[in-house]
């Protein structure tokens, strides 16, 4: 078995600041239309600073494509506010074509994304069947809703196998194989660190609680203690939202990548992934200090950090050599035909 090979990526803050702030310009004065421009422009630096084995990956998304994309999904999801403002009943009339229509516009928005990806010059592709797209997301979100989100883990599980093994590259398939009961176990560790969050954010504001209670006891003035009561409670609410997302957060989202990438295959090449929570913690809390040091200007220094913290703890472990498969893959693409998106084919910005 060859050695792993790392990912790495190149891009640098600096450069992509650049691109972000003209992005960010260009968007504003043509009222959003731009941003399918800047979508793809984002994209392909950050996919061109992608390096495998010496080899990088590239985007070839049409800008036109994600603006009609767009603008589809603007006209739906209107169409639905306006008529769920004028009428419960009609809310709910339209909520079911729309639930219908939206497992079509997101199979085919991850259709778009591999087609339009490719790695040393080879595209990617997806070949799901449009009737996995209805149970992967319809039934299984609504099986999750009913279940009071009991199902929640086989519904991720199910989303994650449907991205990963139906992709391929060139002709070779990803395999996925991780099982339902590793994301019930990932799942089940982060409520019980959520859990355990809360009861130390109880005893915390437990004994300001109790301290206003006696003094509402005492016959201090009820309106004010209520106002410090409330004022304690908000407090709170705000200390389990954010820590929830700096701590939880990076737990769940490390160990969720390190969950998926441990267990794809490409045609017996295996993925791997060892992203650390506590080193995801420290990029996500400095960037965040960072863009509210800036207001807003260190955003595309943070994704740039981000993307790279991310990206340089992921390998691919190839079994035999790497540049042979690639270039396998290239002449067996070439017998069998380049897919072409088809006209239809949207991004939704999944």
């Amino acid at each position: 078995m060859d050695d792993k090979k790392p990912f790495s990526f190149t891009g640098t803050g600096s450069e992509y600041f650049k691109i972000w702030i003209v992005n960010l310009m260009l968007t504003i004065v043509t009222f959003g239309i731009y941003s399918a421009w800047a979508k793809v422009r984002r994209l392909q630096y950050f996919y061109r600073n992608t390096w495998l084995n010496e080899a990088n990956f590239d985007y070839h998304g049409d800008p036109t494509a994600i603006l009609k994309g767009r603008v589809l999904a603007v006209i739906l999801f209107s169409m639905y506010n306006v008529s769920s403002g004028l009428s419960l009943i009609w809310g709910l009339v339209l909520l079911i074509p729309l639930m219908l229509v939206m497992p079509v516009l997101l199979y085919k928005s991850l259709r778009f994304r591999a087609i339009n990806s490719s790695y040393s010059g080879l595209r990617f592709g997806f070949s799901a069947k449009l009737s996995e797209s209805y149970k992967t997301f319809l039934l299984w979100p609504v099986l999750a809703f009913l279940t009071l989100f009991a199902l929640a883990p086989s519904a991720h599980h199910r989303l994650r196998r449907f991205q990963h093994g139906h992709a391929r590259f060139g002709t070779s398939h990803f395999q996925f194989f991780a099982s339902i009961g590793s994301f019930y176990a990932l799942y089940g560790k982060t409520l019980l660190l959520m859990l355990g969050l809360l009861t130390v954010l109880a005893l915390a504001f437990g004994g300001g609680f109790a301290t206003i209670s006696e003094l509402m006891n005492q016959g201090a003035d009820p309106d004010e203690a209520k106002a410090a009561m409330a004022g304690i409670f908000m407090l709170a609410t705000f200390l389990v939202f954010v820590l929830g997302s700096l701590l939880i957060g990076p737990y769940f989202a490390s160990r969720l990548q390190n969950l998926v990438w441990g267990h794809t295959e490409l045609a017996g090449h295996r993925f791997g992934s060892n992203l650390g929570a506590r080193g995801l913690l420290w990029v996500r809390l400095t960037n965040l200090l960072g863009i509210l040091l800036t207001f807003g200007l260190f955003k595309p220094f943070a994704d740039v950090r981000l993307a790279r913290y991310r990206l340089e703890h992921m390998w691919l472990e190839p079994q035999g050599a790497l540049d042979e498969f690639v270039r396998d893959a290239e002449q067996e693409a070439a017998a069998f035909g380049e897919e072409a998106a088809e006209i239809f084919d949207v991004d939704i910005g999944l």
